[in-house]
């Protein structure tokens, strides 16, 4: 039985919450979301929350339609998601080339809206059966952790180097 969309959504909350202290705990330093922009409409927020959900759904797809990326295999998610991550990235920019037309305009509040939409997708796959199911499960837990990093500017290799070495404990267990 599907769980309810208020309970996954909290669910969903406490997994990214539980994915940033990890990676806190990783690098040595806390780790907070930026401060939200003040200009951001709630219809501009949803668009772009939209145009996120539905990158993530085209490249999704794309991947298995024509396993290109073999994911399944080798878990190339940054190969598989590069539209999606972009988006992410732009969301984030903070400065621009000096000869851009418009200034940088970081909208973290939607990249937290996108943090959400991703660890609601991953609670709602928590128990599947069916291996595309666990597959797409184990992407998302990856581009969560690939946003995260991205938001807090932590590079990715020095993660992989700390992780290699260190087992995570989560203190709320």
């Amino acid at each position: 039985m599907a769980e309810s969309s208020n309970n996954a959504r909290e669910r969903g909350r406490e997994f990214v919450r539980r994915r940033r202290r990890r990676l806190a705990q990783l690098i040595q330093r806390p780790l907070t979301p930026p401060p939200p922009s003040e200009d951001l409409t709630e219809e501009k927020r949803r668009f772009l929350l939209e145009e996120a959900e539905d990158l993530y759904w085209n490249e999704l797809s794309w991947e298995q339609v024509t396993e290109e990326e073999g994911l399944a295999d080798s878990g190339l998610v940054e190969f598989t998601f590069p539209g999606f991550l972009a988006f992410t990235e732009g969301l984030l920019l903070r400065e621009v080339m000096p000869d851009s037309l418009a200034p940088a305009s970081p909208r973290p509040e939607v990249v937290e809206d996108i943090l959400q939409f991703l660890a609601t997708r991953c609670v709602e796959l928590e128990g599947a059966q069916d291996d595309e199911a666990r597959m797409e499960r184990e992407v998302i837990v990856r581009l969560i952790d690939l946003v995260l990093y991205r938001q807090h500017g932590i590079d990715v290799e020095e993660v992989e180097r700390l992780e290699e070495g260190t087992p995570w404990r989560d203190p709320d267990v």
